[in-house]
């Protein structure tokens, strides 16, 4: 296991319950690539690097297993789910069915008073990027793309966004800040809200079909 008793990620005090704050924190930890895919996870471990009970690590492991992240080793732990790029291939496609044209049907409804707020959701993406720090990196991404699809007012576009983006991202990030290229992603969302403020939803869905395609083929190099 990675780094046994190692402090994890912060679990944040204004997140929900305690189950949510663990549930975030640990699928950021995922995503990241602070918790290994193959790796077996014991939640009486992952309870002391986050500082919590071991309870609310299982009741958020079995959240993450309806996401495709962890699988349940019985009376073991949880283990990271391995992605292989025809998995990040097939997970790709979906987004891209999904997620541009909402992207673009969600334009209309996003007032202008929003805008600051959604620039200052978007700007931790960028700081995050700059600094190599993944796990905030991954939560303000998080943060920002339900955000803006939240103006679709569905709740199942939401889950399912959640869970695709969790997936496609798995393994890949460490190596883009490696290769000094996390920061060009990261830009890409003020990008896209300046095409949202101009009201160009078709430049706004075209940007999205970029964003998730450049990622993916980034990941494959």
């Amino acid at each position: 296991m990675d780094g046994g008793t190692r402090a994890l990620v912060p679990v944040r005090a204004d997140d929900g319950t305690v189950r949510d704050r663990v549930r975030n924190a640990l699928r950021a930890a995922i995503v990241s690539g602070e918790l290994i895919p193959g790796e077996l996870y014991p939640a009486p471990a992952l309870g002391a690097r986050l500082g919590v009970s071991s309870t609310p690590v299982r009741e958020a492991m079995f959240d993450l297993v309806t996401e495709g992240l962890v699988v349940v080793q019985p009376n073991k732990g949880f283990r990271v789910t391995e992605m292989s790029d025809a998995d990040l291939d097939n997970v790709a496609a979906v987004r891209m069915l999904i997620e541009p044209p909402a992207t673009r049907d969600v334009v209309p409804f996003i007032p202008a008073r929003d805008f600051p707020g959604l620039r200052s959701l978007a700007a931790p993406i960028v700081t995050a990027a700059a600094s190599g720090d993944l796990v905030s990196y991954v939560e303000a991404d998080r943060v920002f793309h339900l955000a803006l699809f939240g103006y679709s007012g569905n709740t199942h576009l939401l889950e399912v966004v959640s869970r695709l983006r969790a997936q496609t991202r798995l393994g890949g990030l460490s190596r883009l800040v490696a290769e000094g290229k996390l920061g060009e992603s990261a830009r890409e969302h003020h990008e896209l809200l300046s095409l949202i403020e101009d009201r160009d939803a078709s430049g706004a869905e075209a940007l999205m079909r970029r964003h998730i395609g450049h990622i993916r083929g980034l990941w494959s190099k």
